[in-house]
């Protein structure tokens, strides 16, 4: 839902943008490009969902997703059917929305309608379209406001009782490790990344040189703070403990094979070469019940609420008469599911 959201959200967006000159061109699926606008895409029960509306909302959910809004070539058909359901899902959970009475929150679309006039306060278009503009705005975020406050309160959920809490942890324990732990010290000879390759070399053989005095017995905090352009320099390159999964890649592969109070050998980094040395190590570990009660709860609400969202999709959708016009996506190969060879 939260990306269904997201999407929809960008797409009030993309329309006041279009207004005031500043949208960027997403093109059409070519399947679609020589159909009318107002063809439908899908009718769901007495509602009909246009082209439009679905490449509208295809068009707003590449750019969320992709780089320059193109999705790979071999994942477009299975996002467009992705889309097309979300599409359908947004009219099914209207239409429930409405039938609760649940009525929108007048007083967050008066502030989005004040936020966007500050915006565009200096646009000419959109002191010229203003009344047009919001004319179609306003109902989308009105509609937006029915969606969410459906989504918070079917996702509402009481506090569990003790047993429940104490069941959903012994059924998920991998949920409550503590991952393994490393306190390591560096000196690092700074290089900026956009440096010439000499200066790397430079670092490159200077961490060797202190290395070499490493391994001869040189103290190591003394050498951090007279050669390493980190932080840590003044305690000696003494860091704090961090989890394995926080370094990155290049570190954590060569603190993976230190020992305790082993140095590294000089190692490339995004800000330079590094010299490692491994001060301690925790393993993982299985924190206990108690000292996870509290986000064991958390988690064992969000799963049930989100189950009872889903519920909700499955039991609208298995009501509703729903048709949708397959021509507007790519095809597929069903044995497989992935998109068909050209």
């Amino acid at each position: 839902m939260a990306a269904r959201m997201r999407v929809a959200t960008g797409a009030v967006l993309w329309l006041l943008c279009a207004v005031v000159g500043a949208a960027e061109t997403v093109a059409a699926p070519a399947a679609a490009a020589s159909t009318p606008a107002t063809a439908p895409f899908a009718v769901v029960g007495a509602d009909v969902i246009s082209v439009a509306d679905f490449q509208r909302a295809l068009g707003v959910a590449m750019r969320k997703k992709y780089y320059h809004a193109k999705p790979p070539e071999a994942e477009f058909a299975k996002f467009q059917r992705e889309v097309g359901d979300d599409v359908v899902n947004r009219v099914l959970l209207l239409n429930e929305a409405r039938r609760r009475g649940i009525q929108p929150d007048r007083a967050r679309i008066d502030a989005a309608v004040k936020g966007y006039d500050a915006q565009y306060k200096d646009s000419a278009n959109w002191k010229v379209n203003r009344d047009k503009m919001l004319a179609a705005v306003v109902p989308q975020l009105e509609r937006e406001s029915l969606l969410e406050r459906l989504e918070v309160l079917v996702k509402a959920m009481p506090e569990p009782a003790p047993a429940v809490v104490r069941r959903y942890y012994d059924e998920h324990k991998e949920l409550f490790i503590e991952p393994e732990q490393v306190k390591l010290s560096v000196i690092l000879l700074k290089v900026d990344p956009s440096s010439p390759q000499a200066l790397w070399n430079s670092a490159r053989d200077e961490g060797q040189a202190v290395h070499k005095r490493l391994l001869a017995g040189a103290d190591f905090g003394e050498l951090a703070r007279l050669h390493s352009g980190d932080r840590s320099a003044p305690q000696g390159g003494e860091m704090d403990y961090t989890h394995r999964g926080m370094l990155p890649e290049a570190i954590d592969k060569v603190v993976e094979k230190l020992r305790p109070h082993e140095v590294s050998e000089p190692v490339q980094v995004l800000e330079g070469v590094a010299i490692l040395r491994l001060d301690d190590r925790r393993v993982a570990r299985q924190r206990p019940f108690d000292q996870v009660r509290d986000r064991a709860a958390d988690l064992w609400q969000r799963a049930e609420g989100e189950s009872r969202w889903k519920a909700l999709i499955a039991e609208l959708r298995g009501a509703a008469l729903i048709r949708i016009d397959e021509s507007h996506y790519a095809p597929l190969c069903r044995a497989s599911d992935k998109p068909c060879a050209s």
